[in-house]
């Protein structure tokens, strides 16, 4: 055995151990700055954790008996109501005549849609059709006008030289004599006329028929203007009001509609026929009474007082016989005789033939719709009022009626 002591190390175990090398302070300090910026971009592009939003389940609805409404809560709920209705009924009051000119022109255009299907029918694009009717009514207008504005001119200009001695006239008559030397009514008409005065009161001033000239020329381009929008896009508008019913019942709302709007259409349609007959035989009836020079001007006037229901015959009866008095008292005579024979006519031969597939609406409907429409909203009313019931007693009879029996 050794005499070394065991516990001795080994002389290789003994060796002093290498010391390790020191790293330059520079290195390790560029390090840590270089760690801790590449920690914080890290932090600053890492996207933050999405929140996730848990469902939350809907609560159940409080049986009856534990329902209880606060009276504040009803009550204000109840006035806020009140004033939104009378916001939207003063704002519905606020755009009424442009309300009015838009169902005009709606109605309008119902109208005039056979005619634009007549050509599509043809393989004539819908376009190009408009176009087509939409000339065609544009030179019929500018053909009254033609025909009317100057005859309207030279009357009245000629009325309004003749009306001195027409009331001088008057005046010399045995009966009225003594009335008119007591009153002096033709001095106080003549001084009227002639002062303006009958401008001022009819119209305002001149501002007042400048603003009533502008309103009817606005008016008019309007009315124009949407019912070509109307006649275009008339198909889109029909699939648009659709697809306000709910999917199961659509397809009854489709019907109904389709019948409300063949209803509309053959009402403005069969008006269209009527008032073409009407100013035709008017026309030719002028010009074998002898008021050939007047016949164009007088059958345009015919045509526009013909589409005012009840009354529209009866003012162009007046209309034509004062011309007709004006020129020969027996051409006035004969005016009103023919006029009187056609009315037979259209009420019971013409109206009922052309109306009876459209419009069934009773008589007494007729005369109080028109007369309630007119008294509402004017001529533009009564024009519309007609098949405005016609369409309300298609859904009576659709929907209410058979409700009400089925309860």
């Amino acid at each position: 055995m050794s005499d070394e002591d065991p516990g001795t190390d080994s002389p290789a175990e003994s060796l002093p151990e290498k010391a390790p090398k020191k790293r330059p302070r520079f290195r390790s300090g560029a390090a840590r700055v270089l760690g801790g910026a590449a920690r914080r971009a890290g932090k600053l592009l890492a996207p933050e954790p999405e929140v996730r939003i848990e469902p939350v389940p809907p609560a159940e609805p409080l049986p009856p008996e534990q329902k209880s409404p606060s009276p504040f809560a009803v009550g204000f709920l109840g006035a806020v109501g009140v004033l939104v209705a009378l916001a939207l009924a003063q704002a519905i009051l606020t755009v009424q005549s442009v309300l009015i000119l838009v169902v005009l022109a709606m109605f309008l255009a119902l109208g005039l849609n056979p005619a634009v299907e007549f050509f599509t029918r043809r393989r004539v694009p819908r376009g190009f059709a408009v176009t087509i009717v939409t000339l065609a009514l544009l030179g019929v207008i500018a053909l009254g006008l033609t025909a009317l504005v100057p005859v309207l001119t030279e009357q009245t200009t000629q009325l309004t030289r003749n009306l001195p001695g027409l009331l001088q006239n008057l005046a010399d008559h045995p009966q009225l004599r003594e009335f008119e030397e007591r009153y002096q009514i033709v001095e106080k008409i003549e001084s009227f006329i002639t002062s303006g005065s009958l401008i001022n009161n009819l119209f305002g001033g001149l501002m007042g028929a400048g603003k009533l000239v502008a309103n009817l020329v606005f008016s008019v381009i309007v009315t124009l203007v949407l019912t070509i929008y109307f006649l275009a896009s008339l198909p889109a508008i029909k699939e648009t009001i659709y697809a306000f019913a709910p999917a199961s019942k659509r397809p009854r709302a489709r019907y109904l509609a389709d019948e409300i709007f063949r209803g509309v259409s053959g009402y403005i349609t069969g008006m269209f026929v009527i008032v073409a007959v009407a100013s035709l035989c008017s026309f030719v009836f002028m010009n074998i009474a002898g008021l050939g020079s007047y016949s164009l001007a007088l059958g345009f006037v015919v045509a526009m007082f013909c589409f005012i229901p009840l009354v529209g015959s009866s003012l162009a009866m007046v209309s034509v016989a004062l011309v007709g008095f004006a020129v020969d008292p027996n051409i006035g005579i004969a005016t009103i005789i023919y006029f009187l024979i056609y009315q037979q006519f259209d009420a019971y031969v013409l109206y009922p033939n052309v109306m009876k597939r459209t419009v069934k609406v009773p008589g007494a409907l007729v005369v109080l719709s028109a007369i309630i429409g007119g008294m509402l909203f004017g001529v533009i009313g009564a024009v519309i009022a007609i098949p405005t019931t016609a369409a309300v007693l298609l859904l009576y009879r659709e929907m209410v009626r058979p409700a009400l029996d089925a309860s």
